[in-house]
């Protein structure tokens, strides 16, 4: 029998295991499921992708990467997102379907019951872009005031559709926060309008006739040419609760098409564009 003293040593090292893993490692050793037939087998260079991966869901990040390797696309913004899941869709990625993403992170929040680590080093938390080009000028900004929970913009220049291309990506205050979506916009369209020509991708909590996203656009078109306020057509629901909250807005570049897919890996569906860079 062990004494009362070893057993709290051995509990604590048990605690202390878990928490420095995370709470969704346990799912990664799920079966790699295949891609469907007409999935895409390589980067597509005018495709970009926004999505928030939702947490804490304890998802599997081997059914994340599948998702998007699905489609592929250059760039791809993800919200909710903890530094080591990323770490993991990206090896994911790189080890099971031949995709290699550079990523940088725009954690606005260290909490190690979201993202696992040690209670004095928790794991960041926040937005990650992932882009097959290297990106540079990297810049992570935190709103003044984040609501309920912190919350903030990062952004990135990297290569899309063969153009250089500022690219931001965002995860504003959360649905019934109002007041403080419309302070934070008001800080990112101070950003996105020094750029002639930019991608603004994220989870906006916040359908399109709303008046905090007014700023938004003002200088930017959603990817979505039939969903915009003051006209008339359907928005297509990126949220499992069918609401319009994803978006990829667009400034000096023309929207291909876009595609909206939902995904038992988040309550939030995919949502990619393919872009015209030669127009704007």
């Amino acid at each position: 029998m062990f004494a009362k003293g070893t057993w709290l040593v051995l509990g604590a090292m048990i605690v202390a295991g878990f928490a420095l893993v995370g709470p969704s490692a346990s799912t990664d050793a799920l079966p790699v499921k295949p891609l469907p037939s007409d999935a895409v087998r390589r980067v597509v260079p005018n495709r970009v992708m926004t999505w928030n991966i939702c947490n804490p869901c304890g998802e599997s990040n081997v059914d994340r990467a599948a998702a998007i390797a699905a489609y592929a696309p250059q760039v791809i913004g993800l919200q909710e997102a903890c530094v080591r899941d990323v770490e993991k869709i990206r090896d994911n990625l790189e080890d099971l379907y031949g995709l290699a993403y550079h990523v940088e992170y725009g954690s606005v929040l260290h909490n190690w019951g979201r993202c696992g680590g040690m209670p004095w080093s928790p794991g960041g938390y926040g937005q990650a872009i992932l882009s097959a080009a290297p990106m540079t000028d990297h810049v992570i900004v935190e709103y003044p005031d984040g609501g309920s929970e912190d919350r903030g913009y990062m952004a990135v220049t990297t290569t899309v559709g063969g153009r250089s291309l500022r690219v931001f990506n965002t995860h504003l205050a959360e649905r019934r926060q109002e007041t403080v979506r419309a302070s934070q916009t008001a800080v990112l369209a101070a950003a996105v309008a020094r750029h002639d020509r930019a991608i603004l991708l994220g989870d906006f909590n916040a359908v399109p006739e709303t008046p905090e996203l007014s700023r938004i656009w003002a200088l930017a078109m959603d990817v979505d040419e039939q969903c915009r306020p003051g006209l008339i057509g359907t928005c297509e629901a990126t949220t499992d609760w069918h609401s319009k909250f994803d978006y990829v807005f667009l400034r000096g570049i023309l929207p291909l098409g876009h595609h909206v897919r939902p995904t038992a890996a988040s309550d939030h569906h995919l949502l990619y564009a393919d872009l015209d860079l030669s127009r704007g």
